[in-house]
Parts: structure tokens; sequence; C-alpha cells
């Protein structure tokens, strides 16, 4: 009885947690913003089309440049802090290609640019003659670039913004060669044929690491400093198509979709009131901490939703309330053997389990195999779908039985 109480208490506690991430104004100790975040085909955005330069791939296949370029630009895009943006591979009639999606994207223009620069850090010295000849120091000796503000040096101005470069141990001892023959002498820094940073050496540097000076912006260093961190792109690429998707659609579509969901969750709670009365009545109640559970982990864990992810969410609504129906169906049957209430009803509980455990492992599979193996709305769907499975689970086989045990009691028969 005392473990029962204990159980009703910790289920009261998760669904008023779940309520105070669910309601628009979240207390702002969870330390983060619970904001529903939606998908490009309902907040609208742009999607953009790149084609890769594969004249020029240095032994690479277009198969293997085209798998860089996509994970290369997937760390572009997550530095920038669209959430849940879409980069996947395509091709364009002949031509390898990637597909970029950034839903909400606030400036495009930046967008485009970092996501478009092959980034291929470089440094130079003067030969005899005064003309830049390349070192064999590049981007690839760098393991660190970040932006920061330098507050004393001499030569440029305080708070000025900078980079400060870690080079690998190979990058060491090769930037320690080059100040080395050319101390007094300028060192040129490029990324993509463009000069950033020209400096005169002073002295001889140990200990693989630089700066970059020079730098008029903050927002310059950032930028910079993370195309370096995330390394060149395999190939130039080339945008061939640019598509802005509407926000006014996907108002439509979510105001749709909600109505959707909230009738599906009318009719099941009914069916349920009228065919098992006060049974059903519970089942609702579970249901109920089911949605209020599922919407806080999609705000909680940052999860993106689209149509198809909707979708999801509103078929494993009817999901939730299968294994509900084999228990009671199960606890009738076991009234009829003359057994007490409350024996009846762990019966039905755990003489259901192996047919509830299959079906929900089943189509906890299914929802992984659309996860990983797809892309896109496809992959989106799964994950709603899984999360689903899981919290009904819970509020079907923890929730439920811990209302009926508490409401249950004695020894009488129906």
């Amino acid at each position: 009885m005392r473990n029962n109480l204990l159980n009703f208490i910790l289920v009261l506690i998760v669904a008023a947690f779940a309520v105070t991430v669910v309601i628009p104004k979240s207390p702002s100790f969870y330390g983060k913003d619970l904001k529903i975040k939606l998908g490009l085909d309902l907040q609208g955005g742009a999607q953009l089309l790149y084609t890769i330069d594969t004249t020029n791939l240095n032994g690479k296949t277009p198969s293997q440049a085209q798998t860089e370029t996509v994970h290369l630009i997937e760390r572009r895009v997550n530095g920038l802090g669209v959430s849940e943006a879409l980069v996947q591979a395509t091709r364009v009639g002949n031509e390898y290609g990637v597909i970029v999606e950034l839903p909400g994207i606030q400036n495009l223009d930046e967008a485009k640019n970092i996501i478009g620069k092959t980034a291929q850090l470089r440094f130079y010295e003067l030969n005899a003659q005064n003309e830049m000849v390349p070192t064999d120091l590049t981007g690839a000796d760098v393991t660190k670039a970040v932006d920061t503000i330098q507050t004393q040096s001499a030569g440029i101005n305080a708070n000025s913004p900078i980079i400060s470069l870690e080079f690998s141990s190979d990058g060491a001892k090769k930037f320690d060669e080059i100040t080395k023959r050319n101390v007094g002498k300028p060192l040129i820094t490029k990324l993509d044929d463009q000069v950033i940073n020209t400096a005169t050496v002073q002295t001889e540097i140990s200990g693989g690491k630089a700066i970059i000076e020079g730098i008029k912006t903050q927002k310059e260093a950032k930028e910079t400093a993370q195309l370096i961190s995330e390394g060149a792109l395999p190939a130039p690429v080339e945008l061939v198509q640019e598509n802005q998707v509407g926000a006014t659609l996907g108002k439509d579509v979510i105001e749709k979709s909600l109505v959707a969901g909230l009738f599906g969750i009318i009719l099941v709670a009914v069916f349920m009131i009228v065919y098992y009365k006060g049974l059903g009545l519970v089942a609702d109640l579970a249901l109920l901490i089911y949605v209020l559970l599922v919407i806080s982990i999609f705000k909680l864990a940052g999860v993106t939703l689209t149509l198809a992810g909707i979708a999801g969410f509103i078929f494993s609504i009817g999901a939730a309330v299968d294994a509900n129906v084999l228990v009671f169906a199960r606890y009738k049957e076991e009234l009829k053997r003359d057994l007490p209430r409350t024996q009846a009803l762990e019966n039905g509980f755990t003489r259901s389990w192996p047919s509830i455990r299959d079906s929900n492992i089943a189509s906890i599979i299914t929802a992984l195999i659309l996860f990983y193996l797809t892309s896109g709305t496809v992959k989106g769907f799964g994950l709603t779908l899984f999360i689903g499975i899981i919290v009904s689970m819970f509020t079907a086989l923890f929730v439920t039985r811990t209302i009926l045990r508490f409401f249950i009691k004695g020894d009488q028969t129906s």
C-alpha cells in the first residue's frame, strides 16, 4: 500500500513537471529555450542547392568528396545556430550536389557566405624576388582556431578582434621553421586566396601557437575562426538554386494539424469512456499525461517538428491506448472467474504484458529503421513515433496501473 502511494505521488510529480514545461511561459530555471522548434515546412525558411566541382579532387572519388562536403557543411550550419537544419547529398543531372534546408533562417546572406566558402587556409612567405610563395603550412595543420579580443599588443589597437591558432605537432615544427627563416620579413595568411592578415615576423615562434591580427570586426573573426576549425571543403561548391518557403503556408498547416490532433484525442477519449466506463476514464487521464509528457520531451530535447513528425505524434495517440485496451479486456475476463478485483487487475496487467511487449518492440524497431535509414521528413516521423511509443508504454503500464491500484481496493468481486 505504501509503495503504491509513493508511485501515485510520483505520477502527480511527473504530471506537474510536464505541465510546467508545456505551458507557453516555462520557468527559466530549466536553463534553455523551451519553445517547440518547427521545421522548414512549418515555419518557413530557405532551401539551397549546391553542385560540387569534381574536376580536381586530389585522388578522391566524387562520392567521397560529396560525403565530406555534407559533413563539413553540417558543421558550418550548426555553428550558425540554425535548429535542425537538413543537409543531404543529391544528384543534379550528372553532377554531385548538396541540399541545405535552413528553417527560420534570419540572415540568409550570412549563411550562404559561410556555407559556400571553400575555406582553404594557407600561409605565404616572400622569395628573393619579393614574390609570394606558399609554404607547406596549411589549415590542415591547425587543430584549434578561436576568436577572441586582444587587449594588449604592440602595433594594434586595444580590444581588437584576433584569432588564436593552435597547430598540430607537425604544424608546430613547420611554423617554427617558417618564422625562423623569415625574421624581419612579412608572413601572409590567406583564406580562399583572399589575404586576411599580413604580419612581420619579429622573432622565431615555437610552441605551436600563433595569432591572426588586423581583423576588422568580431563577427568576421568568429566566422573566420569557425571556417578554419571546421576545415576546408574538399572541392569548390556553387549555389545553383535557392528557394524561399513562406511561413504563411506553415501556419495554415500547423492549425490544421493541431485541429486533427485534438479531434483524434477527443474521439479516442470518448470511445474509451463509452466502452470501458470508469476504466476508460482512467485511461483518458493517462492519455492526457501521455500528451503532456510527449510535448515536454519535444521541448526539452529540442525536437524539431515537421508535418510528418506531427503525423507520427498523432498516429502514436491511438497506439497510446492499445496497451490499456489489452489490459482492460484481460481484466474483464479475470473478473468472470470470480476473482477479487485487485487480483483480477494484477492478472490483467501481468498476462497482457507479453502481447504489449511484442507489439511495441515491433513498432520501436520500425521507428528506429525510419530514423536511422532515412532522411528528411520521414526521419522526423520515425523520431516522434519512437518517443510516442516509449512514453505510451510508461503511461499505460505505470501510470494507469498506479491510478487503478490506488482506487481499486478490497477483495470484492464485480
